[in-house]
């Protein structure tokens, strides 16, 4: 992993106090008193902790629900441009991150996009936002917390850390969800960061919470996800589980434990966040740790004394498999939302990185055509939203000037890689540069992940087709099985070029039998 810059490292008591000291000079109401709770170390990325690479500092930015206000990205454009390298990267997890941060500036970028709404805590908004969409459900604010002296308070850089929900970016949009997931993911964000036991947590801890939506990212996993369903009664309930990801077809084993209703979900995870934290051992960092240690009904017996509501496993739902088929294509290029006359256009940037120029051109075209915001997606992609039939021409044909693939057979559409070695000091190859090349030669319907080494930081999921980096230019190849990691290896020291000749005929048959149907 990449080592902590000195400045932002967040690794100390001394570290955490210049975080917050930076915050509150941007922002006296952005993050709450230090109270010096206990720091898990880590070396991944945040806002307040600006971590260094081959080509500079990292700073990543979260955001809630993906979303990004046009306001905000031009924020961050600014920022980028001057204090880094002007390289804006979208994740696989929604959020995004500048690359480049130039030594002795992380004080003044933390500080403007502390003041453009970004930092830890401010999810005020938009969890009063939330409350508009859903009437009268609970939400519990960051502003509500700030102000029980009941509650016990976080540091900058833990609040930024524990910011990982993941939703739809067309929730409250698609015209197959069955539940608008918008305001329980406002309401975990707050709850994430009103507790200060939750800072033991690992920043790569996650949860999942999945309306139905067609375009749903399923096959990243996470330590707890929530899928609605309906019941026989015809009412809304989410059904969850532990490790994993809602199943889509036999071979996912990530069983569905049992059932609440949507008020209760906020309660729900409180009570599997303190059991985790209750019951994992020390060096534990991911529900999967846990539950090697402890066994799932164990689990439910203790989150049941942190909730009135029962939570015994349900044998109904062993055989639950979620009904709505996801369909990620719809990420890019034009489709109908929810609300007549209304369409969400897409694009997707070449490996996921865009300039700052770039980012104030979307920003300008949220503005002009859609509803002033941006959504980031986990793959890689950004969506427009709102946008009026009329004008989805107009949207597409300036995506595709930004050089966006809008289709999804486009092999910008289905590549990814990692920073590669002219970022990253542990990657064994030019990734960047080899993906351009393999694009121009990628057989039609193959998705390709390549990684510089084996951490597989560009890829959360297992892609169907993995070249793995043993030397400048040379790669092994992997084709996903039902096994953990990359998959089979088929074939060793490939180049680009033996790669994409291996392709073609690995393709052919892999359309023959897909191992996640």
């Amino acid at each position: 992993m990449p080592q902590p810059s000195r400045f932002t490292a967040c690794s100390g008591r001394r570290a955490t106090l210049t975080a917050v000291s930076v915050l509150n000079r941007a922002s006296s109401s952005s993050v709450l008193p230090d109270a010096a709770p206990a720091l898990r170390p880590s070396a991944c990325p945040g806002l307040v902790r600006i971590v260094a690479a081959r080509d500079g500092g990292i700073c990543r930015i979260k955001l809630p629900g993906g979303e990004l206000s046009a306001a905000q990205a031009e924020a961050i454009a600014d920022a980028s441009a001057r204090h880094a390298a002007g390289v804006i990267e979208l994740t696989n997890r929604a959020n995004l991150q500048l690359r480049g941060v130039r030594g002795g500036e992380e004080a003044a970028l933390i500080a403007t996009l502390v003041d453009a709404g970004l930092g830890p805590l401010a999810h005020a908004n938009a969890a009063a936002r939330a409350d508009a969409h859903a009437g009268s459900f609970p939400t519990l604010t960051a502003s509500a917390a700030a102000d029980d002296a009941s509650l016990p308070a976080l540091t900058a850089c833990t609040a930024d850390d524990i910011r990982n929900v993941m939703i739809s970016p067309t929730a409250g949009r698609d015209p197959s969800a069955r539940f608008d997931t918008r305001p329980i993911c406002a309401a975990l964000l707050a709850l994430l960061q009103s507790d200060a036991r939750f800072v033991a947590l690992s920043p790569k801890f996650a949860l999942l919470v999945d309306g139905g939506e067609r375009l749903a990212r399923l096959d990243h996993p996470h330590d707890v996800w929530l899928a609605a369903t309906r019941n026989a009664s015809g009412e809304i309930h989410f059904v969850f589980g532990l490790a994993g990801c809602p199943p889509v077809g036999p071979m996912h084993s990530a069983a569905a434990l049992a059932s609440v209703v949507p008020s209760q979900v906020p309660a729900l995870v409180r009570a599997l966040l303190h059991t985790f934290l209750d019951l994992a051992p020390a060096d534990a960092t991911r529900m999967r740790h846990l539950l090697a240690t402890h066994s799932v009904d164990a689990v439910l017996q203790h989150a049941q004394t942190y909730v009135d509501f029962p939570l015994e496993r349900d044998a109904a739902l062993a055989n639950w498999r979620r009904s709505t088929p996801a369909d990620a294509t719809l990420r890019v290029g034009a489709h109908a939302q929810r609300s007549a006359g209304t369409w969400h256009v897409g694009g997707q940037p070449f490996l996921g990185r865009i300039d700052a120029s770039t980012l104030q051109r979307l920003a300008a075209l949220a503005r002009q055509h859609g509803n002033a915001t941006l959504h980031i997606t986990p793959w890689q992609s950004v969506l427009l939203t709102d946008i009026a039939k009329h004008a989805v021409p107009v949207v597409l044909a300036a995506l595709k000037a930004l050089g966006f693939a809008c289709n999804a057979d486009d092999p910008a559409a289905r590549l990814i890689a990692c920073a590669g070695s002219s970022g990253c000091a542990k990657s064994l190859a030019d990734t960047k540069t080899d993906a351009l090349a393999l694009a121009k030669r990628l057989p039609a319907g193959v998705d390709v992940h390549l990684s510089g080494c084996m951490r597989s930081c560009a890829a959360a999921h297992r892609a169907p087709f993995t070249l793995l980096a043993v030397a400048p230019g040379i790669y092994d190849l992997y084709r996903r099985d039902a096994q953990p990691g990359f998959g089979e290896c088929v074939a060793r020291r490939l180049t680009i070029e033996q790669a994409a000749d291996t392709l073609a005929p690995l393709a052919s048959s892999e359309s023959t039998h897909d191992p996640d149907e």
